[in-house]
């Protein structure tokens, strides 16, 4: 199983990248790996999905979940999860507004870059916690840092020039969202010098400004739950999630030793109702009960940890399919009020 993390941690993030897994049958727990459709690993040389990879693609098509979800192929139910990669959210501004923005960010697990020209801020976006401030103008700053689809810039500088100077250099990147503060009066004003610049019109469309939702946001704070709320917000409609945390996957890869270190993931592959995450969402179980990752708290968590820890414990069982009800009054007893059903998948990893 090492080498399907190993796979899975050289994937490249420009690209489409998804996992399948069987779960059933004679090839129950079989993996592989797929990059823009195309199979580049499996556990199996030559095994099931190298001899069913169009028909899987297919079916991939025609769902409406796209490359997520259950899939049948021949009478083999093959769960396959689209892989997303670490958010990125690239803060131009060390000012008031971006100090709650980056607590925010680092609570949501995300890697936060601050850009600052001033010593005095750049230390305090440091002490907020950034996962890494880049001291310098910000041309020079922003031309460190490439993009990507799962890049959320934010603008909030300390004065219009400035917010200019980042715009300019930010739309010419890759990105999954970009938003800048300020009045309406001084973005229009950005916005058209840029356009004269030669700025693309249909990324300036998308410009995310006045930045944050409309929550009647008036202090730091709440400007800043209200810009994370929106990409958030962006994120979720855009589907970028499931995957492998940075965090996880090294959790995932240190060797165990022994039983004691034997460590469980667990997945959600179904979920019907209002269960409160979404297919591929993944928690990792660790033998002292330390979970990295969560799929959704609460009893019906606690309810799958302890199956978890059981396997880790027992040592009979590898694998196996969990189905939590969190619907009826016995569920509701039980305080698992979201409603819905999961089938959570469990497997046993020991290197």
């Amino acid at each position: 199983m090492l080498d399907f993390y190993r796979a899975v941690s050289e994937c490249d993030p420009a690209k489409e990248n998804m996992t399948a897994v069987i779960l059933n049958g004679p090839g129950l727990g079989k993996r592989a790996v797929f990059t823009d459709n195309e199979l580049v690993w499996e556990e199996e040389e030559g095994g099931f999905f190298t001899h069913n990879q169009a028909e899987l693609m297919d079916a991939l098509h025609h769902s409406p979940a796209g490359a997520k979800g259950l899939a049948k192929i021949q009478g083999t139910q093959v769960f396959c999860d689209r892989l997303g990669q670490e958010m990125h959210l690239v803060i131009c501004g060390g000012g008031h507004v971006s100090i709650p923005v980056i607590k925010i960010g680092v609570m949501m697990g995300c890697k936060v870059t601050v850009l600052e020209d001033r010593p005095l801020f750049a230390d305090n976006a440091r002490r907020a916690g950034a996962s890494e401030v880049l001291c310098d103008s910000f041309e020079h700053g922003l031309s460190q840092i490439q993009g990507g689809d799962n890049t959320y810039f934010v603008i909030v500088t300390r004065g219009h020039r400035y917010d200019q100077v980042c715009l300019e250099k930010i739309v010419r990147k890759s990105h999954a969202y970009i938003g800048m503060i300020g009045s309406r009066r001084r973005v229009a004003a950005v916005k058209e010098a840029i356009l004269e610049g030669g700025g693309d019109p249909k990324v300036l469309e998308g410009l995310y400004s006045p930045i944050g939702l409309d929550i009647g946001a008036e202090t730091p704070e709440e400007i800043g739950v209200a810009i994370m709320a929106e990409i958030i917000e962006v994120k979720n409609k855009k589907r970028r999630t499931g995957g492998y945390s940075k965090e996880m996957l090294r959790e995932i890869m240190k060797p165990a030793g022994d039983r004691s270190g034997r460590k469980v993931l667990a997945t959600i592959v179904m979920r019907k109702g209002s269960a409160p995450r979404d297919v591929g969402t993944k928690m990792l179980v660790l033998p002292g009960g330390k979970c990295v990752g969560t799929i959704g708290g609460g009893c019906m968590e606690a309810d799958v940890a302890r199956r978890a820890l059981h396997m880790i414990r027992d040592g009979s069982e590898e694998r196996k399919l969990c189905h939590v009800d969190m619907t009826g009054a016995e569920a509701e007893d039980e305080g698992m009020v979201c409603g819905g059903i999961v089938d959570v998948l469990l497997e046993v990893i020991s290197f």
